[in-house]
């Protein structure tokens, strides 16, 4: 089964080793029919710490890190 690749924003870069990345997806509103933002939370892990916050970054499901890091960053655009 291949890992899922996400796309986000870092809003945080407080933690050692670890940011947080909000993911924004478009989904349709089951009755109303409008295109609606829903948002996500992620804690990835980045052990080098070069993600800063504003980062577009895109991250990689992996295996669990700890409690709630189990996505890890492949790439960061700056």
């Amino acid at each position: 089964m291949p890992k899922r690749i996400l796309q986000g924003v870092v809003i945080s870069d407080a933690s050692d080793k670890t940011i947080v990345v909000n993911v924004e997806r478009r989904v349709s509103h089951p009755v109303y029919k409008k295109t609606v933002l829903r948002s996500k939370r992620y804690h990835a892990h980045d052990p080098e710490n070069k993600c800063k916050k504003g980062d577009v970054v895109r991250i990689e499901e992996c295996r669990p890190i700890s409690k709630k890091k189990s996505w890890v960053v492949v790439e960061a655009d700056a």
